[in-house]
Parts: structure tokens; sequence; C-alpha cells
């Protein structure tokens, strides 16, 4: 099977042609000819997978074989910024040589973005990617019309639940044209998103491509270690790393924040990106991490889907993910494109039952390192070797070695993604290249307003020249 077998619309067919992309992947296979049909539809499947375009490539055709214009056809709400902008790349490179446009709304801009959005709003910009405390900003304004909406996309749709979500989506679910086709995607399928699904689609098709086991070429271990040492342990365990390209994973803004801190004391080369960050603070961040100008990103699971960054060669899970299917995610994010790759799990006592859960998901033991000397499966204090150059006590867990840290913990509020804090002080390492060519999640970010640029007359679709923009990482 390829593309062709589809019925796709010729303009869109040249510009999967263009980017090489030789047969559909199995949820394409499956799901692009359901929604096609004008038929709801559930899809489960994780990153990696090409879910993007399995909904993105019918849409286009819908909007394309319509003749209708000068309103939003369809609507894709996803839960951070990030994929947003991801997928408003995908729409852009796959409907180069359509005319149709797209804008990813998402909260960080500043007055400027926040008017060009409104912009594009009541003009009728054909798909609208945007994380709902954004929209529901809009929506408050009076001047989004929904009314003819035609599709309703909720991507990662498991992540907006944990994330709070759930009464923003559902201001706007009431806000749209109750006629539209419905699509949801999750990773996973707990009793939240059933739910969910429930009261969105009528009907709906199941599309299910089982979860990925990690790749052979993960070489996967977990140190058990107690609470307190695992920062000076992870601070050994990176201190020999330099030049390797390291993602941490922790599962709050609290560890991530108290982590880079003591790290940075460490003088390791070192990034964070977390939800308290603003937008353009976190794409300068993946751009001296993509040109390897930070070697380590310390990040919550805003990193653990969808983004993709080439030659990742550690992941270290801080601390243990919630469920399976993240630390699959999480994971996933070394070992790429047949290379290989090593994935450090930091295991305290209290994490056993969910490490155990994951183990049984993969059917097998996850091997076991020995802690170097000085530090305890248990409970207390590094020893005097693992003490602040030997001198000072550790600082408790949150603080750094001056004294508190400077982004205390605060509960976490991804609905309020207008009003975010400031990133803490010294969170973002200084350019040494300001005109480095943007790459990765800036050039992600950028999409849209290159979209814009060349947008065609949506009476007068016409084709354009050359070759669409390429496609960051595992999009497709």
């Amino acid at each position: 099977m390829d593309f062709s077998d589809f019925g796709l619309h010729p303009d869109i067919l040249d510009g999967i042609e263009v980017m090489k992309y030789p047969s559909p992947t199995p949820i394409q296979a499956q799901a692009i000819p359901l929604i096609l049909e004008g038929k709801d539809m559930i899809g489960t499947a994780q990153t990696g997978t090409g879910k993007t375009a399995a909904f993105v490539l019918p849409i286009l055709h819908h909007i394309l074989t319509s003749g209708e214009a000068n309103y939003t056809q369809a609507l894709v709400i996803v839960p951070t910024r990030e994929l947003a902008a991801q997928i408003d790349q995908v729409i852009e490179a796959y409907s180069y040589y359509t005319g149709v446009s797209s804008i990813a709304i998402y909260g960080g801009g500043d007055g400027k973005e926040f008017a060009r959005e409104k912009n594009a709003l009541t003009e009728g910009v054909d798909i609208v990617i945007a994380t709902p405390g954004r929209l529901i900003a809009h929506l408050n304004m009076g001047y989004v019309n929904f009314t003819r909406l035609r599709f309703l996309i909720l991507d990662e749709a498991d992540r907006m639940l944990d994330m709070g979500f759930m009464p923003d989506l559902t201001k706007i679910i009431d806000k749209i044209n109750p006629k539209r086709q419905s699509l949801l995607f999750s990773a996973t399928m707990p009793q939240g998103v059933l739910k969910l699904a429930k009261t969105l689609l009528q009907d709906p098709e199941m599309v299910k491509i089982a979860v990925s086991k990690p790749a052979e070429n993960v070489t996967q271990s977990a140190f058990i270690v107690s609470e307190g040492h695992k920062l000076a342990l992870i601070t050994e365990l990176l201190g020999d790393k330099k030049g390797q390209r390291i993602i941490v994973f922790g599962s709050t803004k609290r560890s991530v924040s108290a982590l880079y801190q003591k790290l940075r004391a460490k003088g390791l080369s070192v990034g964070m990106v977390s939800s308290d960050i603003e937008q353009e603070m976190r794409e300068q961040v993946m751009l001296d991490y993509r040109n390897s100008k930070v070697d380590i990103l310390v990040a919550t699971d805003v990193l653990s889907r969808g983004i993709d960054v080439d030659g990742i060669d550690i992941v270290i899970n801080y601390d243990v993910p919630n469920d399976a299917e993240d630390y699959v995610h999480r994971i996933g994010r070394t070992a790429r494109a047949a290379r290989k790759g090593a994935a450090v799990t930091l295991v305290s006592p209290t994490d056993m039952s969910r490490f155990r859960r994951i183990e049984a998901f993969l059917g097998k033991e996850i091997p076991k390192q020995t802690l170097p000397p000085g530090y305890s499966t248990g409970a207390g204090e590094p020893t005097e070797r693992h003490r602040n150059d030997g001198k000072q006590r550790r600082p408790p867990q949150g603080k750094s070695s001056g004294g508190r840290s400077q982004n205390p913990a605060r509960r976490e509020q991804p609905r309020n993604e207008n009003n975010r804090p400031g990133k803490p002080a010294n969170a973002v390492s200084t350019p040494q290249n300001t005109t480095a060519q943007p790459s990765g999640a800036t050039a992600a970010a950028g999409s849209s307003e290159t979209n814009k640029k060349h947008r065609r007359n949506r009476g007068n679709r016409g084709k354009r020249t050359g070759t669409p923009p390429p496609i960051q990482g595992d999009m497709q």
C-alpha cells in the first residue's frame, strides 16, 4: 500500500512524494480511510507511530475538496506548546502545495503574538492548533466563531486529563459546532479518556496500535538508592559525561528545579525545561541543546512525548514515572534510527511498586547497578565524601548550595498558561552565537509564521514551487 491508494488530493500527494514517505505507517493505513469516510474515531498510539499525519492528511483532503474558505474548519487541541508548534510544522509541510493555512496558538508569547492569533481567528485560518488555556483566553474575548467547525481533534487526550484540562475542554466543546467530525488520540486509554470519548464522539471506530517496547539497542539499568542520596549520586554519574547529550527527567517542577540548581552549581553544562519557563527561553534552551552548547537537559514530562533530538546518548529517570507507557516514552528519546543509547533509572524505596509495574509491562527485570561507596538504599544524608567540596553539608532537597531555590515548589497550574511565572534566574545559558540558525523547537515555533507568509488566497488556492520544509524528528 502507498499513499496514492487513499485517493488523496494530488496536491497533498505531491508534498508526500517530495518528503519521500514511501508507504503509510500502520495507524495511517487504518485511520486515514475512516477519517475520509467521515467517521468519528478513537486512536490509541504512542509518539513516533505517525499519528499526526494520520489525521492531518485526510483533513487537508476534506478542506481542499470542499471548496470552502474564510472560516476555521479544523481545531486540534493539544496539551503542550511544543506539540502545538510541531503539529503546525507538520501541517505546513504536508500542505505546502495546497494553500491551506494553519496557526499554532499557545501561551507564553507577548501582546503582539496574542494580536496575531486574534487576527488569524477572526479572518478564518483553515486549521487551528491550540493549547486549552490560551484558546479559552481567546474564546472569552467573544470574537472566536467555531459554529461552522467541521473537525475537532484531541491529541494526547490522556496527558490533557493528567494536566487538569478537563474543565477547559468542556468549555471549548460547548462553543463549537455539535455536528463536527471528532477524533481522539491517546497513548493510553484510562477511564477518564474513555468517559471523555463517550461524551465527545458519535459511534466511534477504534484504531489501536500496541505500545511498542523500548528498542533493543537501549541499554536499561537502575540504581536502588535512598531519596536523600539521589542528587549526590546523579551528580557523580554525570561528572565524567562531558560532551555527551543527556536528558534527565523529573516528575515535578520542584525536583527538576532542585536538580538543575545542583548540577549547575557543580559546573556542569546544563539547561532546564519546564512549564514555568517562558516560551522564548524554553526555545533557546532547546536550540542550545540541539547545537551542543548544553550537554545536559533537565526536564519534566513536557519533553517525554513528541519532542525529538538526534543523537541523545543517555536518558536518566531521576524520578520513576507514574506508568509504564511514560517510561517507554521517556527512554524512547535515545537509541533512535538504529543508534545505541542508555537509560538509567534512580529508584527510591517509595518508587519500588511503580518500578515493578514497569518491569512487568516490559516482561523482564531491569538490571540493577551497584551503588558507589558512601551511598545507601535506605534513608539518611550522604556521607562526608559526598557533601559539597567536603566542607559544607549537602543542602536539603529543593535548595541550592546558596540557600533557597530561586524556583520554590508550587502546585502545578497547567491551566494558567497565559499568566505563567517567569523562568528561574540563570535557567538559560547565555547564547554564544546569536547568529545561529534556528532548528528543532525554535524552527517549529516559527513554522506557523512562515506558513502565513506564504499563505495563498483561500478562495483561489494555488501551488507553490520548491521543496516543503523538513519535518523535525518523528512527527510524520
